[in-house]
């Protein structure tokens, strides 16, 4: 069952407004301006209801991306608006989604980044603030090459640090500011 255009188009238009007010706007990525500005990211809607149509269309994802001309396009967005919503499923996924990237011998080539609404550090609670660094409108699973993310690392100094800025830029925000800015 596939969905009308305009859901598609919801959905890829609140994933890009949180990608441009949260992971660009709070610079959380500091390597994702370029290829936003670039046209460089592609944004695929799942269908999927459940974990096996989700690996379904991640392989083809992963396959596209693998093809693709990384002038064109060089990172996906796997946005999964119906399947996934639990947290703990989403991460049983991501585990299988890693499997898969040996099988298709393509580790050292692709990475996946892991993005969900309830997003939740080992050893953290629930509420915690640093938790929205990962927080995105729809379980995403964002697909890089690794070429690209050894490129943006060597070009940025202290890459390392990034986890923590970010941990800090959303301390200085709260909950508030997070809100304020999710809302279109």
């Amino acid at each position: 069952m596939s969905l009308p255009a305009e859901s598609h188009d919801a959905v890829i238009a609140a994933t890009r407004h949180w990608l441009t007010e949260a992971v660009i706007g709070l610079n959380l990525c500091p390597f994702a301006k370029a290829v936003h500005v670039k046209g460089q990211i592609r944004y695929a809607v799942s269908d999927a209801i459940d974990t096996e149509g989700v690996l379904t269309d991640l392989e083809t994802e992963i396959q596209a991306l693998v093809e693709a001309n990384p002038e064109v396009v060089d990172t996906t967005l796997l946005v999964l608006p119906h399947a996934l919503g639990d947290f703990l499923d989403y991460n049983d996924c991501l585990f299988f989604a890693e499997r898969m990237i040996k099988q298709l011998r393509l580790e050292g080539v692709i990475q996946i980044a892991s993005f969900h609404p309830q997003y939740q550090f080992e050893g953290s609670e629930p509420d915690d603030i640093e938790n929205y660094t990962n927080r995105a409108p729809y379980p995403i699973f964002h697909l890089l090459r690794e070429d690209s993310i050894e490129r943006a690392v060597q070009a940025f100094p202290n890459a390392e640090d990034i986890y923590e800025r970010n941990q800090e830029t959303l301390r200085r925000i709260g909950l508030k500011g997070w809100n304020d800015l999710m809302k279109m």
